[in-house]
């Protein structure tokens, strides 16, 4: 472990600046104007939800190729497009569809195979991908300076549930750099240094739980159950609301599967799981204890058991992911502060950190934290 090298942020897409968000605002709309069909839809998806007609307009669309896309910007627009318009037709009319149409699937699928990440509405799609700042020359971490791109009802109870995972994702950016500094105070027993570092996550937790904390003033849990939340469920485990199998996505060649996806979740956010793994937080898989720990007998379906928090990162950009699974390969925080317990500042730090992760934790609005299904009956 000591002698991998830590991971560069610039080589997950990631930036010391934003974090997980990306270096420059999302694309409001591609100048393309061969992508004018899917332009024009997006921007009137609340009138063709509120009559009914998505469905007709999607299937009317023509099956663009996804050859004009040049710049990662371009193609992180066309999958948050994409994204809005395939869960407005699944979840748009009286029942649920459990096809979409080639007209939106087959430039789903590739677009989303060239970005490594599901062809499903995605914490990305809703949140990373989704905003851009009133005034572009002010801070994206406050929420006074955030807008939405888009929104299934046009509500600001919606834009606002975004946004909140929007201002955290940059307030919290500059955790990253800072951390992996402390990772490397640990590697060369530099005290001092580490506790810093710990110092500053614990106090940049305290802001991004205040933010958190804000989540209520303009999103009321009763407007986002039955207005929002609907169109953001996936179709995994899905049967009660109607989609028994999943969704098939037309391609062309009518051999198509069902496919099973979660809906849009905060676990799904990089920068909270990056935090555990700093930590040193372990998420098993229900039932599992550590291995000096007594278990208790198996549920008999065990073995079908998930772990949750570890299936979301299927769901995240694939440099993201691939981000996650090499700090882990490299966190030695927890380790440290065990071999020098005896380090009162250090021990003090660390706690500071734990409790304040756990205070954000405690403060996650149901929805946030879980995967967004579409009954309450499949929450996580």
């Amino acid at each position: 472990m000591v002698n991998l090298p830590l991971p560069k942020l610039e080589d997950y897409s990631i930036s010391t600046k934003t974090g997980f968000l990306p270096d420059a605002p999302p694309l409001a709309a591609l100048q393309d104007l061969y992508y004018a069909p899917w332009e024009t839809t997006v921007s009137n998806l609340q009138p063709l939800l509120l009559s009914k007609k998505i469905r007709q307009v999607v299937e009317g669309l023509p099956v663009l190729s996804t050859d004009q896309l040049r710049t990662e910007a371009e193609w992180r627009r066309a999958y948050l497009i994409l994204s809005f318009l395939s869960h407005s037709y699944i979840w748009g009319g009286d029942f649920a569809s459990e096809v979409l149409p080639a007209t939106i699937s087959i430039p789903y699928l590739a677009v989303s195979k060239k970005l490594d990440v599901p062809p499903v509405a995605t914490y990305a799609a809703l949140c990373l991908w989704n905003y851009r700042p009133i005034f572009p020359d002010d801070s994206t971490d406050c929420l006074d300076n955030l807008a939405t791109l888009h929104t299934f009802t046009g509500a600001l109870d919606e834009s606002w549930f975004y946004l909140v995972s929007v201002a955290i994702e940059s307030r919290g950016a500059t955790i990253l750099p800072i951390m992996l500094d402390a990772i490397q105070g640990a590697r060369e027993d530099d005290l001092e240094l580490v506790v810093s570092c710990l110092q500053f996550f614990a106090e940049r937790l305290g802001e991004l739980t205040h933010l958190l904390g804000r989540m209520y003033e303009n999103c009321d849990p009763h407007i986002f159950y039955s207005r929002i939340r609907p169109y953001l469920a996936g179709s995994k485990n899905m049967a009660e609301a109607g989609l028994p199998r999943g969704v098939r996505y037309l391609d062309g060649s009518g051999d198509e599967p069902f496919r099973q996806y979660s809906g849009g979740s905060n676990a799904q956010s990089s920068l909270i799981q990056a935090f555990d793994i700093l930590l040193g937080v372990e998420h098993r898989p229900t039932g599992d204890k550590k291995p000096d720990t007594p278990r208790p007998e198996a549920p008999q379906n065990s073995h079908k058991v998930h772990n949750f928090i570890l299936e979301m990162r299927d769901y995240m950009p694939g440099p993201h992911r691939r981000f996650l699974e090499h700090l882990e390969r490299v966190s030695n925080i927890q380790n440290y502060v065990k071999e020098h317990s005896s380090y009162g500042a250090l021990t003090v730090a660390y706690r500071k950190v734990q409790v304040r992760r756990s205070s954000s934790g405690n403060k996650s609005p149901s929805g946030l934290s879980g995967t967004t299904q579409r009954t309450s009956k499949n929450t996580e």
